[in-house]
Parts: C-alpha cells; structure tokens; sequence
C-alpha cells in the first residue's frame, strides 16, 4: 500500500494568505500538495506547488473533477469570504460561499473516500467573550454572519464524523499576521483589512493616517486588545494537525493565538519602532460588534499538537510584514 506521503493534501483557499503559508510549510515537510482557488481574492503568484486547480467551491462539478484528477489523502480548507463588516451587509454572500461550498468540498471528499479535514475556523465563533483568556470550552455564541457561518461547518463537521468516519479537526485561530519570514510570500489583501498592514500603509505614505476605532474601551489604554499570531505559526499548527489526525490523537477543536494580548495603541508603537516613522493617528468611534478584548488560551493546541508559537513578540511579526511590505512595492 502507498504511503501517505504518496497521496496529495488539498488546500482550498490555497491562493490566499494563510492557505499559501500552510503550502510553504507542507511542501518543507516533503508532502505533496494540490492548491485549489478561484482566484477571487488570493493570488496565483502565491502558490509555491506545481498542482493548482481554479475552482469555486459553489460549483458542485468542478470539485468532484478535482477529486477524480488527484490521489488525495487529506484536506485543509481555508477557502472563504472573511470579512466581518460585508457579512453583515451581504450576508446570503458568505452563507452561501462559506456553508454551501463546505458542503459541496464534503460531498465530493466522501464520494472520494477522502475521510479526514482539517477545517480553518476562527474566534469569531465566540463572539463578546464572557471571559479572557478564551479557551475551546468557552460557549460559542457568534454576533455576524460570517461568525455563523464558521460555527454552522464546525456543527456539520461534528454531526458527520460518526456516521461517515469522518475525522475533523476545527482550528479556531485569532489575529493572524505577518508574512513568511524569508519574505517568497505575504500578506495581500484588496482591499487590506488587517490592522497591521494598514498601520504600516500609513507608515510608508500610503494613507494619511491610522484611524483607532473606540479608545474608551476598559482596557490598559482604552483600545480594543487582539491576541496576534504570526501567520508562519498558524501554517505550522495546520501542518500539525494533518499528522495528528493521521496519527489517531487528534481533538476536534484547537484555538491558535500567542495567549497574549496587545492594544491598538500598543501596535501602533510597535510599527513605529520597526518602521522609524511617527505615524499619524485619528481617532473614530466604535465599531458595532467590536469586543474589547479577545486573546486565546492555546494550552490544548500546545499540549496535544506539540505546537509552540515562535512568534511571541509584536516587533518580529510587525518585521517581517514590513520587509513584505517593501518587497511587494518593489515588485509592482
């Protein structure tokens, strides 16, 4: 019998920010990778493996052909809508992006006798924390569309595991940023969205300024507190996952994060120091939804996975975005 070093693991959404560092980290361990995207957000470019399929996950056939072209062993699935704010405003958008095409990715998986998944999750699924720091007990109770959305595949992904020997795993990470530390890829969003990168947009002359929305939030500072991990970090933990599920270890739900929380403010000093530039601030009002704080307890992720974040600093991470930053400009 082949080994699994033999059969491909899929990455959808392999185009994107987290799915192409998960890539990177996959092929480092010597496995073989297909990517598949529809290109609507990430960027071929991106995609350090030979085999990539341009799909969309809504069509149904176009996935099934996939899975008949390559030998595949397991999934990793990142491909989704992920902005709040729109999932809000167009909510039918990401429930049918994110919920429909999971579903049809779990169609064609089973008619292919592809059993295992490791399913890229997120905090939102938590929703305003009752307590901090959040652990995977704490009650799921999400406050946008997008949040459900996520919340809605873990549930599939649960009531199928039985039934089809399905093994899962759901990581629920937290404030993902930075970019590859030997700089062949980054963060590239269009529009950017992360507060990091805007910041160091405002820094290199991009935008006029940095707006903080709330400063009266009951934190050290007065603004909203994330727990930021290095996108490297998260790559590492999904490759992680893939061996413990293929090891027989696995848990169902893991939350990715540092265990440590950082203000806007504190960001913002952060870039200021990498970057040797006095930033210009603006201040705004709240944002309807915006917790004050949210940091994760990875206790479990650390303990079962034999994952460690390397990335525990602000200014390494705020770096290597900023080294990106610089690389990608240079490059248009």
């Amino acid at each position: 019998m082949d080994s699994k070093r033999d059969e491909h693991i899929l990455v959808t959404g392999g185009a994107g920010y987290i799915g192409s560092h998960t890539i990177k980290q996959l092929l480092r361990q010597g496995r073989s990778v297909v990517a598949l995207d529809n290109l609507s957000a990430g960027h071929k470019e991106m995609v350090l493996c030979e085999e990539f399929v341009q799909a969309d996950l809504t069509d149904l056939s176009s996935v099934q052909r996939a899975f008949a072209r390559y030998r595949i062993g397991a999934v990793i699935h990142f491909a989704a809508h992920t902005a709040v704010g729109e999932s809000v405003e167009n909510p039918e958008k990401y429930y049918r992006n994110n919920l429909v095409g999971s579903l049809n990715l779990l169609r064609a998986m089973l008619e292919s006798d592809v059993r295992t998944i490791i399913f890229s999750s997120s905090a939102a699924v938590y929703g305003e924390p009752e307590r901090i720091p959040i652990g995977e007990e704490h009650p799921t109770a999400p406050v946008n569309p997008y949040g459900r959305s996520k919340l809605m595949f873990e549930q599939v992904l649960s009531d199928c595991g039985a039934p089809y020997a399905l093994r899962h795993v759901s990581l629920r990470y937290f404030n993902a940023a930075g970019s590859d530390v030997e700089g062949e890829i980054g963060e590239w969003h269009e529009p950017e969205s992360h507060l990091i990168p805007l910041v160091l947009e405002a820094a290199a002359g991009l935008r006029p300024h940095i707006e903080i929305y709330g400063t009266d939030y009951p934190t050290e500072d007065g603004t909203g507190v994330r727990d930021y991990i290095h996108v490297d970090d998260l790559a590492r933990a999904h490759v992680a996952a893939v061996q413990a599920v293929e090891d027989g270890y696995a848990a169902p739900v893991y939350n990715l994060g540092i265990g440590r929380g950082y203000t806007v403010r504190q960001v913002i000093e952060a870039c200021r120091r990498v970057t040797g530039v006095d930033i210009p601030l603006a201040e705004g009002a709240r944002r309807p939804g915006d917790p004050p704080a949210l940091v994760a307890d990875p206790t479990r992720a650390r303990a079962e996975l034999g994952w460690e974040p390397e990335f525990t600093e602000l200014e390494p991470i705020v770096d290597s975005a900023w080294r990106w930053m610089h690389k990608r400009g240079s490059q248009l």
